[in-house]
């Protein structure tokens, strides 16, 4: 297969990308991306929004962190990161639940922006963000993970939302959150990822 080109800076979301780069086991190159000028210049070619992480394998560009995810999951099979096909409908449901109504309820409860009238919570993707954090943390209670009792690339994406939002006060610190974000994280791979970003971080600041 071709290499995987990763576009990414250390303070973004490339850090869930990466992660799961690490998982899969894939060759790939980073290229840095700064905030400001670099991410609306020529990098535009690649994600026209202007945002990272982006990937590029092959002919094949992908990007928002939860189709990378579910991109790489198939494109490494022998990772065993994706449920067989019969067997994919939690999988893609928390995926997707995390990247609609989660991350727009904590993005607008974050920012201020609240709608009290039930009527009018109805036209939301998400209804409340009490809501959304109840069904999220029922999602990841128990011994197991988000599909099931197999760690899949919806742990990545859902761990990733999970761990920031308890780190960062963006979610409540529930028991549910905090042990389901120590048993995502406690892996290799994500070590590792976390490792190398850090270290461009500090590189940056240096």
């Amino acid at each position: 297969m071709s290499e995987i080109t990763l576009y990414t800076n250390p303070m973004s979301r490339g850090r869930i990308a990466r992660w799961m780069l690490e998982e899969v086991g894939a060759q790939y190159t980073e290229k840095v991306i700064q905030y400001g000028p670099d991410m609306k210049g020529e990098y535009l070619k690649v994600n026209p929004m202007g945002k990272v992480p982006a990937i590029v394998h092959g002919d094949q560009v992908v990007t928002e962190c939860a189709a990378i995810c579910a991109y790489l999951a198939d494109a490494f099979p022998d990772a065993g990161l994706a449920p067989p096909v019969d067997k994919r409908g939690a999988y893609y449901r928390w995926l997707f639940f995390a990247a609609g109504p989660v991350e727009q309820a904590v993005t607008n409860n974050a920012m201020g922006f609240a709608v009290d009238d039930p009527q009018k919570q109805g036209t939301l993707g998400y209804g409340s963000f009490a809501l959304t954090q109840d069904t999220l943390a029922k999602a990841v209670s128990g011994d197991g993970y988000v599909a099931g009792p197999d760690f899949t690339a919806a742990d990545i994406y859902v761990g990733a939302q999970v761990n920031w939002g308890i780190q960062f006060g963006t979610l409540e610190k529930k028991q549910e959150f905090i042990a389901y974000a120590q048993r995502v994280t406690d892996r290799d791979a994500y070590r590792r990822a976390t490792e190398m970003d850090n270290a461009l971080v500090a590189a940056q600041a240096g």
